[in-house]
């Protein structure tokens, strides 16, 4: 199984950072418009793209207040179906660490290597909503 890594110094309290991956107002910020969750464990997510032609179904699997977050991807899109989203907090001596592992992708495809490009930026317009940048999603509609 293939899977997607990233990591970026945030200027930000843990609490804050997590917000922004665990809450519904924080995913609008930097990932897209088109977002829904049940912001609790169990909870149902649904991400929507460029006016809902793809749309992305998950279910919360873990939210620990200040230190981690798991979306486990299921619905539709086959090679997103399975996937896990994983972003992990780490208190760091001038900034925190956020990791981010997108796992469980049955092979390295021209789709796998899209996302992962888009995930880099990504990454960077999450920083920016934890440091209070208000970046504005990637994707409007």
């Amino acid at each position: 199984m293939a899977e997607l890594k990233h990591q970026i110094p945030v200027n930000a309290s843990p609490e804050k950072i997590y917000a922004a991956i665990a809450t519904q107002a924080g995913l609008k910020g930097w990932w897209t418009a088109d977002a829904t969750i049940e912001e609790k464990v169990g909870g149902k997510a649904v991400f929507g793209f460029d006016k809902r032609g793809l749309v992305f179904r998950m279910e919360v699997a873990t939210l620990e207040p200040g230190k981690r977050v798991v979306f486990k991807c299921h619905g539709e899109h086959p090679e997103w179906n399975g996937t896990t989203l994983t972003w992990e907090i780490e208190k760091g001596a001038d900034a925190n660490i956020l990791r981010f592992t997108h796992s469980g992708w049955a092979s390295v495809t021209d789709f796998f290597a899209t996302c992962n490009t888009s995930w880099g930026e990504l990454m960077h317009r999450l920083k920016g909503v934890a440091e209070g940048k208000n970046p504005g999603p990637l994707w409007t509609e």
